[in-house]
């Protein structure tokens, strides 16, 4: 029993930058930029379909200073992508958009389809249960 432990431990538990998984916790906080590098916002939270165990939305923190007066938005998780370059996630969006685009504090009540629905459509992507 011992060696079958064993062998389920991984063989180092160096991390190295070209692996695709990463602990939500070491996401949440990381930055978001457009492609150009400029800074968005941060990374708060990431929700996550608990039937599925997909990653369905990033809530993005933006504006405000030192945590007073910040806006949330969260965003399809598939409209995210990451940039290795600029240690962020890359977000193609105008300021318009981003300045209209649907707020949500991170408490948001996610069981509402409907604003979800608007969510998707607004960003014009596929809904992550429509997948």
């Amino acid at each position: 029993m011992q060696d079958q432990a064993q062998s389920m431990q991984p063989a180092s538990t160096e991390t190295t930058s070209s692996h695709a998984l990463i602990a939500s916790d070491r996401v949440e906080g990381t930055e978001v930029r457009r492609p150009d590098g400029e800074y968005l916002g941060r990374i708060e939270r990431i929700m996550i379909d608990k039937l599925t165990g997909r990653s369905a939305y990033a809530v993005m923190s933006f504006g405000g200073f030192m945590g007073f007066g910040e806006e949330h938005y969260p965003i399809p998780w598939t409209k995210l992508n990451y940039n290795p370059s600029l240690d962020a996630y890359e977000l193609a969006i105008t300021e318009d958009e981003l300045r209209n685009a649907p707020k949500g504090a991170v408490e948001t009540d996610w069981r509402d389809r409907e604003w979800e629905t608007r969510l998707h459509d607004y960003y014009r992507m596929q809904p992550y249960w429509g997948y």
